[in-house]
């Protein structure tokens, strides 16, 4: 989605100074050609634009947890916490199978359709329509997976000096490797919200807000 998925949050921690951005290619960026090396430099503005002595907790959700992780992997000592949220299952095997294909059918049937039929299921998931994404939110998405694909593995937390929190709601398919995420970091601490699903931001924000929370205080 966008950054607005994160509207709300600032209200539940106003301890802390949230930033939220738009990776390429979503929400006020949308017309943005997406790439890795400009979604990291995207991270990279908002960290370096924090006050002086301010701690850096990064938290990215689904792609954008991803993309934290890339983050934290070029940068291992920039942070004093990264929050992976849905953002614990390697794109190999059978579940890489079923993302490629949902990737390779924008082409095919139209941005339109796709935003219809994914719209629908994050309806179901328990997303409302303030936080759901147009057709063109939808345009990035083959760049984008193609990216996870590509570059996104547990290994990159090898080198992360930070605490790492594994945030992930119980019935959510993308936390399929959490262990290989967990074994992966110096410092993890794995997070199961109980009856979540993959939306779990935007479906649960006060125990999101709460694991924010200990990971500002870590």
């Amino acid at each position: 989605m966008d950054s607005s998925q994160w509207q709300g949050y600032q209200d539940l921690l106003p301890e802390a100074e949230l930033v939220a951005v738009d990776l390429p290619g979503h929400g006020s960026r949308v017309a943005e050609v997406f790439t890795a090396d400009a979604a990291v430099a995207t991270i990279e503005a908002a960290v370096l634009g924090r006050s002086a002595g301010q701690r850096m907790v990064l938290a990215g959700h689904s792609l954008g947890g991803y993309l934290s992780m890339l983050y934290a992997a070029r940068h291992p000592s920039a942070l004093d916490a990264l929050v992976l949220i849905g953002s614990s299952a390697e794109p190999v095997g059978p579940l890489a199978a079923i993302y490629r294909r949902f990737a390779d059918l924008l082409p095919r049937v139209g941005a339109e359709r796709m935003a219809r039929a994914s719209n629908a299921v994050m309806r179901r998931l328990g997303a409302d329509d303030q936080v759901l994404p147009g057709a063109e939110g939808y345009a990035a998405l083959p760049a984008a997976w193609k990216v996870v694909y590509d570059e996104c593995r547990a290994d990159l937390l090898a080198e992360v000096s930070c605490p790492v929190f594994l945030v992930n709601g119980q019935f959510d398919q993308m936390r399929l490797h959490v262990r290989r995420f967990a074994a992966a970091a110096a410092d993890t601490r794995v997070v199961t919200i109980p009856r979540a699903t993959h939306l779990v931001p935007v479906t649960h924000p006060r125990l999101v807000a709460d694991v924010l929370r200990e990971a500002l205080a870590v």
